[in-house]
């Protein structure tokens, strides 16, 4: 089973990133193309899923841009480390909850190696420290092809969460690796890439 992963060094500009990851998406699903894992960062760039509320903007200077993954409005931003999937369910289990759950255990595991200990939640989904949020999933399905993926935060801008409700949340209510780690942190990206990678081809 093969996947090819993809790290960007530059900043990809979120629509650009939301178009080839459409192409990627029918590519798979007509056999043209392998699946992807795809590492990266987004300038600054607040995005509203398929649950978003104009009322978690609290600034209304900002310009949220809509997209079809799930949850609510979120930011992306320097120093927040992105991973996109394009994963085939067809070739797997067609079980979502199983997908997100490899996907939540495999930031778990990402997160120790920081000396990070960090949960999951029924209820709001993503990853925690202390009842702060520091990772966000948000996936999509098409013909059993999953898509979109989760960020996590590493070095990112904190206080760019202040002009919305993130996930619903209060802004205080969100962390980075930095912010627990008193320090400036820079993640092993080959490391993180071999993780991810070992526990999809689990499913």
């Amino acid at each position: 089973m093969s996947i090819l992963v993809k790290i960007s060094k530059k900043r990809i500009p979120y629509k650009q990133a939301m178009d080839m990851l459409e192409k990627r998406v029918n590519d798979v699903k007509n056999g043209k193309k392998r699946e992807l894992i795809w590492m990266l960062e987004h300038p600054l760039t607040y995005t509203g899923g398929v649950r978003f509320n104009k009322n978690d903007i609290l600034d209304p200077n900002i310009s949220v841009i809509p997209t079809n993954r799930g949850g609510k409005i979120t930011l992306h931003n320097p120093g927040q480390l992105v991973i996109y999937f394009v994963i085939d369910l067809n070739k797997r289990k067609r079980d979502i909850r199983n997908f997100v759950t490899v996907i939540e255990n495999s930031i778990i595991e990402c997160l120790k190696d920081f000396g990070l200990k960090s949960n999951r939640d029924k209820k709001n989904i993503g990853i925690w420290i202390n009842k702060k949020k520091i990772a966000a999933i948000g996936i999509r399905v098409k013909k059993w092809i999953a898509y979109h993926g989760c960020s996590i935060n590493v070095n990112n801008n904190l206080n760019d969460y202040k002009k919305i409700n993130p996930c619903g949340l209060n802004s205080n209510d969100v962390t980075s690796i930095k912010n627990e780690k008193k320090k400036k942190i820079k993640p092993n990206l080959k490391k993180i890439k071999s993780l991810f990678v070992k526990n999809i081809s689990t499913i």
